[in-house]
Formats: structure tokens, sequence, C-alpha cells
């Protein structure tokens, strides 16, 4: 990944920091939420995923001679310096001082919900907002999309295979740890395996079988290279007949003491080939060969494929997968909220908009979870400021007659968790297979209608209802 630098942000954020600085209102502080309004693939639910990143990328926050000369040569259309060296000179001594508050990677979040709230001098503040968002928007993104990809398989493993076909070597590198944070058992990205932990999963290529004049000579050879790790992709020529000799390659394996790992398929009739595979495979008596299917699946494909009866042990996504296939951005966005007053309250701020969901929410905001017979069945947004009633009433940010009610004495916790305080981390980097857990485990206690791809059951996530009725007073006021 690139080298975490304080210019992985765009132009605007300075030249705001700039007028901060000149306006004296450069440590007033403030608090902003990450969040996006819209859950991505018109699913329901996104993972959380990038925070280790951006705690990197905050921890990392300098700017150095380098970044202030370049800053430096920057000009107006005047010809003037765009920035003033008092300024540049104030960069060169800034620490972050910002308290951040995020939900835990792997953990579900909904539309309006604060991914992070940031807490601390607004120039602080703005500066990380690009990075912040560029980070967290992809990786919350492509984990959303493994999840689904991985619920779609029903149990089944499924293997990061798009590398090859990501947004760059940076895009590759974040969509392998994302996805395996989704639910993927494994990446054929190397670079993601060694410095992630990610185990790395990989068969052959096209390119090996067309090397000789003969396939079962290419299957033979490369079986003798790789006797406890070898997949052959049987498809090169006709994939029946390709299955043939992979079997032939089976049993000059088995006599020697080891044994075929898999066969895999990579176009056609994947429903029926894997069904006459699996056949095939399991009168010769290779019944734990695993047959593994690829070729631009993603999700929708899959479910269809096992509702075709298709006997695929092992599903490698690609393309669909690191390029989160069918949302192009997650679309978060960050926000401001509230800036301390002199008399040390806060003063909400708002957002407006013609569409009521799209104006902003004010205030110092948490989310709390609820659960009740082992699933979770709300969210309340509230504001930390207040507290919530012990029958809580939760409303819909977009829908204001969309409620739920909450009883009193509903198990609950808070989603959010304290992560930096001064710019300073509260506790060690997580580790990522602790990720991976937290998405299984949190989404078992997800309805199954919310699992669902098409059409899932919309979880009830919202405004306590003080916090409603305090934005419906600024939106008054404003207009």
């Amino acid at each position: 990944m690139t080298t975490p630098s304080p210019l992985q942000t765009d132009l605007y954020q300075l030249t705001m920091a700039a007028a901060y600085w000149q306006a004296g209102k450069a440590e007033q502080e403030s608090v902003f939420h990450l969040f996006f309004r819209r859950v991505p693939f018109k699913g329901g639910y996104a993972i959380a995923a990038g925070l280790e990143l951006a705690l990197e990328w905050l921890e990392a926050f300098r700017f150095g001679g380098e970044e202030l000369g370049y800053l430096a040569s920057l000009r107006t259309k005047m010809g003037t310096p765009l920035f003033q060296k008092e300024f540049l000179s104030y960069l060169g001594e800034l620490r972050l001082k910002l308290d951040i508050d995020a939900v835990p990677e792997g953990a579900a979040i909904f539309a309006h919900e604060p991914l992070l709230r940031v807490q601390g001098p607004i120039l602080h503040a703005q500066l990380v907002e690009t990075a912040l968002l560029n980070i967290l928007n992809f990786q919350t993104l492509i984990a959303t999309k493994a999840a689904r990809v991985c619920h779609a398989a029903a149990g089944a493993p499924v293997v990061e295979f798009g590398y090859r076909r990501a947004q760059g070597p940076d895009g590759g590198l974040s969509a392998s740890r994302a996805a395996w944070i989704g639910g993927c058992e494994g990446t054929s990205n190397v670079l993601a395996g060694q410095r992630f932990g990610i185990p790395v999963m990989g068969t052959h290529a096209h390119s090996w079988v067309m090397s000789f004049d003969d396939e079962a000579e290419a299957f033979d050879r490369y079986a003798e290279a790789m006797p406890d790790n070898a997949t052959l992709l049987v498809d090169t020529y006709d994939t029946l007949h390709g299955v043939d000799k992979a079997i032939a390659t089976a049993r000059k394996l088995r006599s020697r003491g080891h044994e075929l790992s898999g066969i895999r398929l990579d176009s056609g009739d994947l429903a029926w080939l894997s069904q006459q595979a699996r056949a095939k495979l399991d009168a010769a008596g290779f019944p734990e060969v695993k047959v593994v299917a690829s070729n631009d699946l993603d999700e929708n494909l899959i479910e269809s494929l096992r509702h075709q009866g298709a006997r695929i042990d092992i599903w490698g996504v690609g393309t669909n997968l690191v390029t989160a296939g069918g949302q192009a951005a997650l679309g978060g966005v960050y926000k401001l909220a509230a800036l301390r007053r002199e008399d040390g309250s806060w003063q909400p701020r708002i957002k407006l908009s013609e569409q009521t969901a799209k104006s902003s929410i004010p205030g110092r905001l948490g989310v709390r979870r609820f659960e009740e017979d082992g699933l979770f069945i709300a969210d309340a947004i509230y504001d930390v400021d207040r507290s919530i009633p012990e029958q809580a009433e939760i409303v819909d940010p977009g829908d204001p007659i969309r409620r739920k009610k909450i009883a009193a004495g509903t198990i609950s916790h808070d989603v959010l968790q304290p992560v930096m305080k001064g710019g300073v981390r509260t506790s060690a980097p997580e580790p990522l297979a602790a990720m991976r857990e937290r998405c299984k485990a949190t989404l078992a206690k997800l309805h199954p209608g919310t699992l669902r791809l098409a059409n899932p059951h919309a979880y009830p996530a919202g405004l306590e209802q003080g916090l409603y009725q305090e934005r419906e007073r600024l939106l008054a006021d404003f207009r």
C-alpha cells in the first residue's frame, strides 16, 4: 500500500485549513461524522472495514520537508504563493489531537449510522477527511461484497482471485484484506498473504496446459511438481475429457502416496459441468477431490448455480469481488455535526437538503444496538450528550412514518468504541482474524431476511425520538 502521506487529500482541505488558521478558528473544537446514506448493493446491511488502516495513517500524519516544499511551490493564478510561509510552518509543527470513536471492523453498520465520530480542533478534523473516506469507503464496500458472496455460497469456501483485475496495486491489496474480513477463506494475492497473514491459494493457468503438446502430460508434470497441492484446470480444450485426464493423473498421484486436491472449471455451463465432473470423480473413487469454479462469478450467479444443483465445492471469485461489481462506490460522506461554544457547550450543526434524508444529523452521535432472543432487533442513533429513555423509540430519518419502540430493559450495547484519544491510539492493533470472526458472529445475529440478496428486510435503524425532534426543530428554524 502507498506510504502514508498527509498529502493524501484534496486541495480544498488544505485551503480550508489555511483559511481556518487565518480566521483564528484552527483550534475550535468540532465533531464530524463519517457515514453513508444508502446500504450498498441494494442490500440489507454493510460490514465496516478499514479502521486499522485509517489509524495507521493517522498515527503517521506529519508534514515533512518534502511535503512542505511541494506546498510552498504551489502558486495562485497571479503567480503568488498559494500558502503563506507562516501557515506552512504551522503545518510543520502540527500533531493531530483528535478523539475518534469507531465501529469495529467486521461489525454490521446501516445507513446514516456513523462509522466514525471524529472530535477535535476543526483544522485537524478537516485535514483528515479525504483519507478517512478513501480508506473506509473502499474497505467497507469490499467487505460487504465479500459477505454477500460468502452468504450466497452457503458455507462453501470462497477464495478471492481478483488481484489482476483490481484497481491498481493498492486497490488489489486493500481488496484482499477486506474480502478476508468479509468471510473469504483465502486469496491468490501472495503479497496480501505475506502482509496480512491471509491463506494463499491457487491452481494453474491455461498457459501451463498449452505449453505442452498433450493435456495429460501437462497434468502429470504439474502434479509431479506440486504433489500435495495440485488443482488441475480442466477446460482448456474439452472440459469432460479434461476431467478424465485429471482422474488418470489422480490415480498416478495416489500410487505414489499423494492425492489430487481438486479440478477447476473456468468456462461453460458450470452447473451441468460440475454435476458431470462430480459424477466422474465419485465413480472413479475420488470423492474427496474438490470441484472449484471460477469465471466472472458474483453472489447472484453463485446463488443461481446453487439453485440449479451445481456440485461446486469451492468458489473462486475475482473481478466482481475486488471491484465491487454492481456498486462503483460506497458513497460515504463526512459532515460537521457540532461546534464547541466558548462556554463549553455544544452547538449542533446541520446541512440542509431538498431531500430530508440527505439533511445531516446534528449533535455528537452514538449508535445503540438492541438485542432480543440472540438476534439484533434495532439500532438507535442518539446524541451522546442526551440520555436514551428506558423505553426508546426510533424514527427512520428518510421516512418518519417508519418507527419502532424498544421495550425497557432490552439488552443493548454501544456500537462505536473509542479508538483514539488526543491523537494517540487507545489500544493495540486488533488481529485481522478477530475482525473476520466478528463479521461471522455479527451476521449470525441478523435476521435471515436482512441477509437476503434481493429485496432484503429493512433492518430498523433510525434516530432516537429526542434526536429526531431536535433535528426537525433545526430544519424548521433554518427553513
